[in-house]
This record gives structure tokens, C-alpha cells and sequence, in this order.
């Protein structure tokens, strides 16, 4: 009962993408009222062409002959009418899953860092392509069999009831039989089809996964441990899918049964009645019945042709809504920090937060960074540097505690506005399939080839830019060249140099590059950084001796705070024990 009652809710919410095309829906239903009354008329004609013929030397060719004409235009009708619908209903079916796929994809754009985080991402993308391709598809096949289908059960109902009760009766008690063994299977079944596209979503997470770390696979001979758990969900996902498609495959065979069952009950009826003295039942009107049986049967037997389709697109739809279903980020403020006029005070007080409530991480977190200072954030790793960026930009929102920029809390400020006053380096590049122009134009579109320049020359990537191919206009990524993950960092450096943000985040921001371009880096950094204020969280801590001051960060708090050579004149300094270690590793 719960199942069925999640297909209906499904389906529900499904149709107000479907009502967006009411004159595509009202035509086909036009065309399919045509369709289905000439197809009646059809099976009608047919009888009467039979009863033409009593017996041999008895046949009334001039009404045969009329017969077969009416039959010609009427065949050609319901043949260019099928098709009108057809066309129709594969329109309603891939525009309105294309309108839902929008939708789901604006809507990821709005759901928090945390799902990200938390989701695998090619599960997110298999409900993009797998699962919405199930239900287009799906979609499509249903709506021409009831366009086709359910106008020929009406008119073969009714014409059948013209003709004989007893044997229209026949015909819907085998009808019924039909529709109860394809709702038995749906009903017992559908579990196995979530789950199985829940399994489909894993494995093209899995390989998503595997296939973009290549590099690190091989460099730890993880092939066979990847082919291992591959095999795994394959085999789990085989045996899920085949229990699936057993018992959904045994609906059509059923289905046919009972129509063929269906028909020696008419022909057994009608051939009783017809021996009956003075009965109206004739050799020609068994035959119409037997083929109005048919066309009455027949969209009840396509649809259990197509339930494990269906099925499939049902769970498809179900994990497409689930996304819908999942909460946005917390309603946004309308209040803007403008970007030209931020000074870029920054003050944590009494921050605490957790990525879960049952681990602790950040608690009671005080910090007051002077507009133009570069504060440098380092210590162990889970140290919690990284989540002081993330709560900086609002990617998570504090748990305890406020942030305030130029003394205003930024949970009360636009998220846009808020994210536009940093400009940020990860240490994990992005670069998207495009020319070099359009990658480094994405963090200003409307910045000159003169600054586009100037950013790529301080961040030491306009030489190499120059002897690419077609300099600035050749495309990158996958469809174009491949750059090696120092250029990639350049690139992404140059971009946040292009923006002109008034505040910076740079993460990691050289750890991709050699010692030479790294000091060229570090110049066009303090050059940028000048009267900026910066947050830099580094483990080369030679990178970070110019920073006003450094944090230094343990289990989620600051245990010191001071200049570089303060803090390695303490004796018993945290930072001082840090930086020896490394120092020592390097010599």
C-alpha cells in the first residue's frame, strides 16, 4: 500500500510538467479519438466484408468492392493519425523531462556545500542522465498508447455492446484479468526497481571515481581492487536486476494468456449463440467480436509490454524528486555588501561549529583581522583551517557565534554579494572545456585584453599562453589541449587576479608549481594582496613569512597568534616545532 502510494504521489508531481502542453495533449486526444474510431470502424467493415460472402457462387461483389474502399481510406486515416500521435506524445514526453531536468538542476544549484559533500557525485549525475532518459522514454510510450489506445477501447465498448452483451461481457471479465495481473506484478516488484537504479547510481559513482583518478590507481596498483568492487555492485546490481525484470517480464506472457483464453471463450460463445434458432449472431459478427476483443485488450497488453520500462522510469522519477525534496540553503538575505566599497574588517566572535553534531570542531572561535591585514592560518591537518574559509564564505553557516565584515554579520547579507568580495586560489584547480580567454574572463567578463593580460604576466602564464597554438583563444579541457596541473594553477591564479576582489582566500594556492615560478608567485601575490585583506592557509611556511600574522591552528582553536619571527623566538612555540620539522625535512 505505502508503494503504491509513493508511484501515486510520484506521478502526481510529475503531471504539472505534463500540463504545460495542454494544445500538444488536446490534439493528440483529438487525433486519437479520429484514430480509434476508424480503427473500430475497421474491425465493423470487416464483418460486414464477410458476411458479402454466403457461399460459393453467393458473394455481392458491388458491396464487397464498396466495402474494401471505405476500408482503404479508413486504414489510411488511422495509419497518418497513429502516427500525429506519436510525433505528439514523444514531444510532451522529452520537452516535459526537459523542463524537470531544468529544474532539478536549479535546484542543485541551490542546495548547500553540505549535500555536495555528502552525496557522491556521480549518483547525482546518473539521476541527470540514466534515470530522466527511463522516464522521457517511459513517458513517451505511455502517452501514445493511451492516445491510441483508450479512444479504441471506448468505440470497441460500445460497438461491441451494439452487437452482443453476453459476449462484450467475455471480453471485459477477460480484461479485468489483465489489469489485475499487471497491477499483482507492479505492486510486487517496484521495490526491486528502486533499488535497482539506486545500485546504477552507485556504480557510476564508483566509475566516475576510478576513471577520473587514473593516475593515482596505477601509481598504487589499485587496478585490482578496483576491478574487485567493481565486480561487486556489478554482480549485486545483476542480481537486483534480474529479479526485477523476472518477475516484471512475466506480465506480458500472463497478459497474452488471458487474451488468448479470451478468445476461445468467444469463439465458444459466439458459436453457441449463433447455432441458437433465429439468432442474429453471425459468421461475420463472431469475427468482428474476436477483433474488437483484440482492440480492446490490446493497450492494457502494450502496457505490460513496456512496465518494466515503466517500472524503471517510476524509481527514476522517485530519485529525480528526491533532489527536488532535498532543503535549499537558508532563504537569502537582500541586503548586498558592495564590492567597491568593503574595507575588509573581519571579526570571528564566538564561533563555534561542526560538520557533525556527534564531533566537535570549532568552539567559541575569536578572531579580529584589520582591514588590509594577511593573516595566515596554519597547523595539522583537521586542524580546521579550511572550515574558517568555508564559514568565511558561507558555504556552511555557524552553528554558535557570528562573522561580521566591516562590522556587519554576514548571515545577514546576500550570499552572492558576500562571495563576490574574495577572490579564491584552492589548492584543487577547476578549469572548464573552453578557450584559455573564456577560463580566465569567468571571474570578470567584462575585464580588457589589456588587464588580461597584465593578470596573466604577474601570475607568470602569459609566455606560456603565447606559444600555445592559438594563444588565448585555445580551448582547454576535454575536447582541447592538455595543460599540466602547474599550468592549471597559474591559470586559476590569473583569474582571481582578473577579478580585482577587495578580500582573498588563497588555499594552498602555489603547492602545484616549482620553487622558481613559486617566488615569481609570491611576488605578484604581495603586489596583489597590497591593502587587501588575505587569508592564506599554507603548509610550506616558507611561503608565509610576510604575513602579518599567523595563526596557528590545533583541533579546531587557535593556540598562536603572532609574526613569523615571534612565534620561532618562543622557545616552546607550536608554530617554531613546525617549522623546524619541515625545515629539517627539506635540508
Amino acid at each position: 500500500m505505502l508503494r503504491m502510494s509513493l508511484n501515486t504521489s510520484v506521478v502526481t508531481r510529475f503531471l504539472p510538467y505534463l500540463k504545460r502542453y495542454r494544445k500538444e495533449v488536446a490534439a493528440a486526444l483529438f487525433l486519437g479519438a479520429i484514430g480509434g474510431t476508424t480503427s473500430a470502424l475497421i474491425t465493423y467493415y470487416t464483418g460486414k466484408a464477410i458476411d458479402t460472402m454466403l457461399g460459393k457462387g453467393q458473394v455481392a461483389f458491388t458491396a464487397l468492392f464498396t466495402i474494401f474502399g471505405l476500408l482503404a481510406g479508413l486504414i489510411v486515416t488511422t495509419t497518418i493519425s497513429q502516427w500525429c500521435v506519436q510525433i505528439l506524445g514523444n514531444r510532451v514526453a522529452y520537452q516535459s523531462v526537459a523542463v524537470l531536468r531544468k529544474d532539478t538542476f536549479a535546484h542543485l544549484n541551490n542546495l548547500p556545500l553540505r549535500y555536495y559533500d555528502q552525496t557522491a557525485h556521480g549518483n547525482i549525475m546518473s539521476r541527470f542522465t540514466n534515470d530522466l532518459d527511463y522516464v522521457s522514454e517511459a513517458t513517451a510510450a505511455i502517452f501514445t498508447n493511451i492516445f491510441s489506445g483508450m479512444m479504441v477501447v471506448a468505440v470497441s465498448l460500445v460497438s461491441m455492446l451494439r452487437l452482443n452483451g453476453l459476449m462484450t461481457l467475455t471480453v471485459i471479465l477477460g480484461t479485468i484479468c489483465i489489469f489485475v495481473v499487471n497491477w499483482i506484478v507492479a505492486q510486487t516488484t517496484q521495490n526491486k526497481f528502486a533499488s535497482q537504479q539506486k545500485i546504477i547510481g552507485n556504480m557510476t559513482g564508483y566509475v566516475s571515481e576510478i576513471v577520473g583518478n587514473q593516475k593515482i590507481v596505477k601509481a598504487f596498483q589499485y587496478e585490482p581492487q578496483a576491478q574487485q568492487t567493481f565486480e561487486q555492485i556489478n554482480e549485486t546490481l545483476n542480481t537486483i536486476g534480474q529479479q526485477a525484470q523476472f518477475a516484471s517480464s512475466l506480465t506480458n506472457p500472463l497478459s497474452r494468456f488471458v487474451d488468448h483464453m479470451t478468445y476461445i471463450a468467444i469463439g465458444l460463445t459466439g458459436g453457441l449463440l449463433a447455432l441458437q434458432a433465429g439468432s442474429s449472431v453471425t459468421v461475420g459478427m463472431i469475427s468482428s467480436f474476436i477483433i474488437y476483443a483484440s482492440q480492446f485488450a490490446k493497450p492494457f497488453i502494450e502496457l505490460s509490454g513496456i512496465m518494466t520500462q515503466l517500472q524503471t522510469a517510476l524509481a527514476g522519477l522517485e530519485r529525480t524528486f528526491h533532489i527536488l525534496d532535498t532543503p535549499t540553503e537558508t532563504p537569502d538575505s537582500d541586503k548586498v555588501l558592495s564590492k567597491e566599497t568593503v574595507r575588509g574588517d573581519v571579526v570571528f566572535d564566538h564561533v563555534s561549529f561542526s560538520y557533525s553534531p556527534d564531533t566537535p570542531l570549532i568552539q567559541d572561535f575569536n578572531l579580529t583581522v584589520k582591514a588590509g591585514d594577511t593573516v595566515a592560518i596554519v597547523g595539522k591537518t583537521g586542524a580546521g583551517k579550511s572550515t574558517l574559509v568555508n564559514l568565511l564564505m558561507r558555504f556552511y553557516d555557524v552553528d554558535e557565534g557570528e562573522i561580521r565584515i566591516d562590522g556587519i554579520p554576514i548571515n545577514t547579507l546576500s550570499r552572492d554579494s558576500l562571495r563576490r568580495c574574495f577572490g579564491m586560489v584552492l589548492q584543487d584547480t577547476w578549469l572548464f572545456a573552453g578557450t584559455v580567454r573564456e577560463n580566465l574572463l569567468f571571474g570578470n567578463p567584462h575585464a580588457s585584453d589589456e588587464e588580461m593580460t597584465a593578470a596573466c604576466k604577474a601570475a607568470s602564464i602569459h609566455s606560456f599562453i603565447e606559444r600555445l597554438p592559438d594563444g588565448y583563444d585555445t580551448p582547454i579541457g576535454q575536447d582541447g589541449i592538455k595543460i599540466s596541473d602547474g599550468q592549471r594553477q597559474l591559470l586559476t591564479i590569473a583569474r582571481t587576479m582578473l577579478s580585482q576582489p577587495p578580500m582573498l582566500i588563497l588555499d594552498e594556492a602555489t603547492s602545484s608549481v616549482d620553487t622558481l615560478t613559486e617566488q615569481h608567485i609570491q611576488d605578484a601575490f604581495l603586489r596583489m594582496m597590497a591593502g587587501k585583506t588575505s587569508f592564506v592557509i599554507a603548509h610550506r611556511l616558507t611561503t608565509i613569512k610576510e604575513a602579518d600574522s599567523i595563526l596557528v591552528m590545533d583541533h579546531g582553536q587557535v593556540v598562536e597568534v603572532g609574526s613569523h619571527s615571534d612565534l620561532l623566538e618562543r622557545t616552546d612555540s607550536y608554530y617554531r616545532r613546525l617549522y623546524q620539522a619541515q625545515f629539517d625535512k627539506d635540508e
